[in-house]
């Protein structure tokens, strides 16, 4: 069956093309969904439209991600954790942590999914974290975890020891 795509689909193609699909993939998931309407003669001729528009509102996602990864690059995001002796964190700091501290720094939500974190931050100091806000757009932040309590925990031990 042939349809014409309303909206970009993963791994099918973006919108204003015109596909050749499985009749039961059009009509159970894409056209039911909005993503794609079946491809007829009056369609053929709205294809060049909604292909203009789609590149245009592609243009500005672009522009918006781009913009967003200068600010990401220049962040550095500060977590303080309960640590033992080897430096080594009792919970951990995930993606979704990650992505709550950009939102409260930034003012723009960031989806978790995006934040390439291999598994979560399980030890004290300093780490590169790379978020994929588009395909071909990436940004690098830094994520600072220090030990809970900090200098105030150094010092009450140390004056502990001089008594």
């Amino acid at each position: 069956m042939k349809v014409m795509l309303i909206q970009d689909v993963e791994g099918l193609g973006l919108a204003g093309e015109i596909k050749e699909v499985a009749g039961g993939y059009a009509q159970h998931y894409l056209i039911p969904r909005g993503l794609a309407i079946a491809a007829t003669k009056g369609v053929m001729k709205q294809a060049k439209a909604i292909r203009e528009a789609a590149e245009r509102r592609r243009a500005r996602e672009l522009n918006e991600a781009q913009a967003l990864a200068e600010k990401l690059n220049q962040l550095t995001l500060r977590f303080t954790a309960r640590a033992g002796e080897s430096d080594r964190l009792y919970g951990s700091i995930t993606s979704a942590d990650i992505a709550e501290a950009i939102e409260r720094e930034v003012g723009q939500a960031v989806d978790r999914r995006h934040i390439q974190l291999e598994r979560p931050i399980r030890q004290l100091g300093t780490h590169q974290v790379s978020i994929r806000l588009m395909p071909n757009v990436t940004a690098e932040i830094t994520v600072v975890v220090e030990r809970e309590g900090g200098e105030e925990e150094k010092a009450s031990s140390e004056e502990a020891e001089s008594d």
